[in-house]
């Protein structure tokens, strides 16, 4: 019996570390006939539960997005556009700093054609993309539409089996439909602008401690005051006038979206020009609240606007809120203009709730005391202070500008500011911030400083503490509390930093083939490069199916290479071996083949890595690890792979398998 009970847990832990091949998305297609030339090709994917697949529109520099490439245009027929897409969802990613976009339970789309030769019965296309959950999959999927005749039935529904990469089943409409009828879960796109509607309310809260706009509120409360006639007239225009102001800042949130498009920005988030623009933009924004100089509107304008708020009524109460955002636009100015760039980039809506979040934030303080003028006794004097939240907001403009910068160097990949220089530029900043609310330092608009308040001095410490958080990362500490703004560990003068104690690695003879990887771990990219030099040096081989786009692989490495204890094996018990299943990389045409296992043709390097996973290990999932022996024979007979997964566990299982091979 006991035999038994091990045989079977045997087997459990057997099929655990075993995955098998993975087709998360299943396929049906539909051809539309709109005219006897013009037709419309339309794709429907139920995605299964927990899995997301990736949009056109993931931006270059993150995860891998979808291609939809058309086999045999050329002479047959043309594309009205681009393919267009159903719903999807944009999150920011921590870890490769995007706005990624992605489908959720189902994915659509649709591409026009117009038909050039009416010989040509086919259309020939061929989705490539990625689908993601606790691992990563890069699938091909081919498609064939056929072309009906003028005559026949509008609409040709049809279940396709696709030629792809894995073995997947055709499934019927009734699968669909009952696949489709799961309730979705909460869209991320609620909690992105959910979070940006946060941020924008802090920002405005902060526009209102400027020195343009503190001081208008007893002025404007004083008015609303002396020309209400009563305490519920004076209580309606104010709420009027709140209204006023964030109808003002949201139609500029609907202008910017109308004009630019609801994703158009979203595309040009990694565009090298719309970086350096913006780059500039904020330069130029620090400048002005640092004292250089201020930005205003013409003065005809707020004169103008002025004069009609002596109409009254509502008409009054209006141009009233218009004249409070021309003169207080030397200081809302740069945050308006900060915030539309960030929001307009994640597309859609987010300007619109952008700006709502600010006006709210701008607009309450005036309704509030208007209501209840006796609350304006509570409120602190104006001063000096004012200036010093609009220096700080510029210091804060001045970081965010070196992350657009860092966009467009990352893009071009022309290592003018990689990780270290980032990283020194921003210690001098957020430093000299410090020593400024120290009072050790003092600028154009500043008041005399006899002494710095309780308030002041607790939050330079606080600065200066961020300040020192930081300089570890010269040396290669992963700061995972700013992960998403500095470049990555690999985008540096070194992996391991200057100066630290991996410094001896940098100045070490790299073997023939190999590279310093993340965390300066001494890796290999080429399978029989690195196999060859696990037999010079007896140790076993670690191999890291991962890729450029794998946003699980990323995780992977910060948070679990990076730990002390797997760290040490890494750089000193295996041979890592990293074959990238996305590397673009044309194959010399005489190393190109037909899959034996898929039927795919083999044409890429990361082509003959998917096939050499799938053939051997039978699985077609990233992040994969795997551990041989000199021979390339696994050493975790129980659990012969591993994924995505936590430190003890990964440690385990690779202690596991250098103990098989020592003995």
């Amino acid at each position: 019996m006991k035999k038994i009970v091990f045989l079977l847990l045997t087997l459990l832990a057997f099929a655990k570390g075993n995955s098998q091949i993975l087709d998360p998305v299943k396929w049906t297609t539909k051809i539309e006939k709109k005219s006897d030339q013009h037709y419309l090709l339309t794709f429907n994917g139920v995605i299964d539960k927990d899995w997301h697949m990736y949009s056109q529109f993931t931006p270059d520099g993150g995860p891998l997005p979808m291609e939809v490439i058309f086999k045999n245009q050329k002479g047959n027929y043309n594309l009205i556009g681009k393919a267009k897409e159903g719903k999807t969802t944009t999150e920011f990613n921590d870890v490769f700093g995007v706005n990624e976009t992605f489908f959720k339970n189902t994915a659509q789309i649709q591409q026009e054609i117009t038909i050039l030769n009416p010989r040509n019965s086919s259309v020939e296309v061929a989705l490539n993309y990625q689908v993601c959950k606790e691992s990563c999959i890069n699938l091909e999927k081919k498609f064939t539409f056929t072309i009906p005749a003028i005559d026949t039935v509008k609409v040709e529904e049809k279940v396709v089996k696709s030629d792809s990469v894995t073995a997947a089943a055709a499934i019927s409409k009734t699968e669909i439909s009952k696949e489709s009828d799961v309730i979705p879960t909460k869209p991320a796109t609620e909690k992105g602008l959910w979070s940006i509607f946060f941020i924008a309310f802090l920002s405005g809260f902060a526009a209102l401690l400027t020195p343009c706009v503190f001081p208008m509120i007893p002025m404007t409360v004083s008015f609303f005051t002396k020309q209400s006639k009563s305490k519920a007239k004076g209580i309606e225009n104010a709420i009027i006038y709140g209204v006023s102001i964030i109808l003002i800042y949201v139609i500029l949130g609907l202008l910017v979206t109308w004009i630019f498009g609801a994703d158009a920005l979203n595309a040009l988030s990694t565009n090298v020009w719309f970086n350096l623009i913006f780059f500039l933009l904020l330069i130029f924004f620090a400048a002005s609240f640092l004292g250089a100089f201020e930005i205003m509107l013409p003065n005809s304008w707020a004169n103008k606007v002025d004069s009609q708020a002596d109409r009254g009524g509502i008409i009054g109460i209006l141009f009233m809120a218009l004249a409070l955002a021309i003169v207080s636009f030397s200081c809302t100015g740069p945050i308006v203009g900060t915030l539309l760039v960030q929001a307009a980039s994640k597309g859609g809506i987010a300007p619109i709730i952008g700006m709502l979040g600010f006006s709210s934030a701008l607009a309450l303080p005036f309704m509030l005391f208007a209501m209840f003028p006796g609350w304006l006794h509570s409120l602190p004097k104006s001063g000096g202070w004012l200036n010093t939240v609009k220096v700080v907001l510029g210091f804060l403009e001045l970081a965010l500008a070196f992350k657009f910068l860092s966009n467009a160097d990352l893009v071009l990949q022309l290592h003018l500011l990689e990780r270290e220089v980032f990283l020194a530029i921003w210690i001098a900043i957020f430093g000299t911030l410090a020593f400024y609310l120290f009072g050790k330092i003092t600028l154009p608009h500043d008041s005399p400083l006899p002494h710095i308040s309780v308030g002041r001095l607790l939050f330079g410490l606080l600065v200066l503490t961020f300040t020192v958080y930081l300089i570890p990362g010269l040396w290669g500490a992963p700061l995972k509390l700013i992960n998403a703004f500095p470049p990555p560990i690999e985008y540096s003068e070194s992996p391991m930093g200057f100066g630290g104690s991996g410094n001896e690695k940098t100045t070490a003879i790299l073997p023939e083939g190999a590279k310093f990887g993340a965390h300066g771990i001494v890796v290999f990219d080429d399978y029989d490069k690195g196999l060859a030099y696990a037999k010079s040096v007896n140790k076993p081989v670690m191999l890291d199916f991962t890729g450029f786009a794998c946003v699980n692989c990323r995780k992977m490495e910060n948070n679990v290479w990076s730990d002390p204890r797997v760290l040490s094996i890494l750089n000193n018990e295996v041979v890592l071996i990293s074959l990238y299943v996305d590397d673009k990389r044309d194959l010399p045409k005489a190393e190109q083949f037909t899959s034996k296992s898929t039927g795919s043709e083999i044409i890429t390097v990361g082509d003959k890595w998917t096939d050499f996973m799938i053939s051997k290990y039978k699985t077609n999932t990233q992040p994969l690890y795997v551990l041989t022996d000199i021979n390339g024979n696994s050493l975790n007979k129980s659990m012969p792979t591993i994924s995505y997964t936590n430190v003890d566990e990964y440690e385990s299982w690779l202690k596991t398998g250098i103990s098989k091979f020592i003995k």
